[in-house]
């Protein structure tokens, strides 16, 4: 396949306990649309022998066209010598390169991190300070909110945060309704490509036509 006819890769990170249905049916529609999906639920991520779990990850978002990260009110399990889950750090890297990226953050997260700025708990540094009871299932780790607070760009001055829209989500249904309504987008994108850039003449007819003959 040559470069001007691949497809699109998007990475999707996220935990996977508790949202197995919604990252097969985000992975259903991807696929759908056109995109080659890397996803490690669905056993799509490249995989390097030379390469740890972690590299590999990391890599996938080095590589990949575009990054959409689901913030859940799980943290996961799989963390490396820094202590961040490899979804956290996954997102930090795509927003460190900078990946053109979309953001997904559960409402248990985002109230989460309301009620304890309502507390007084307003900093990381504050956050880390509190212990939550072993078995937590409104979140299982607080560093969630570290994450949602990374990805809306929140110590940045207000000028500077570029890429800072996420989306809250309740249910699948709202998760899948902001999939469809990015993504399909890119489908129709190269859908024109490949209809109308195949024909330059028509492409400038087309545009004079819209002008209303006007050079």
């Amino acid at each position: 396949m040559s470069k001007s006819t691949k497809k699109p890769v998007i990475l999707v990170s996220s935990t996977v306990y508790g949202i197995e249905e919604l990252l097969d049916r985000i992975y259903t529609l991807l696929t759908a649309f056109g995109y080659e999906v890397w996803m490690s639920h669905k056993g799509t991520l490249p995989v390097r022998s030379d390469r740890t779990a972690f590299e590999n990850c990391l890599a996938a978002v080095d590589e990949c066209d575009l990054f959409l990260g689901i913030i859940t009110p799980s943290y996961g399990s799989g963390k490396d010598d820094t202590g961040l889950s490899i979804t956290h750090q996954e997102l930090q890297k795509a927003i460190a390169l900078p990946k053109p990226r979309w953001l997904l953050a559960h409402n248990d997260v985002v109230f989460a991190r309301r009620l304890l700025r309502d507390l007084g708990k307003d900093t990381q540094e504050k956050r880390h300070r509190l212990k939550l009871k072993k078995g937590a299932t409104s979140i299982t780790d607080l560093r969630v909110i570290d994450m949602y607070e990374e990805a809306i760009r929140h110590y940045e001055p207000l000028s500077e945060r570029n890429g800072n829209w996420v989306q809250p989500y309740s249910g699948d249904e709202d998760a899948l309704r902001f999939a469809v309504s990015q993504f399909s987008r890119f489908q129709e994108v190269e859908e024109f490509i490949k209809e109308n850039l195949a024909d330059p003449d028509g492409v400038l007819a087309s545009i004079d036509r819209k002008r209303g003959g006007k050079p």
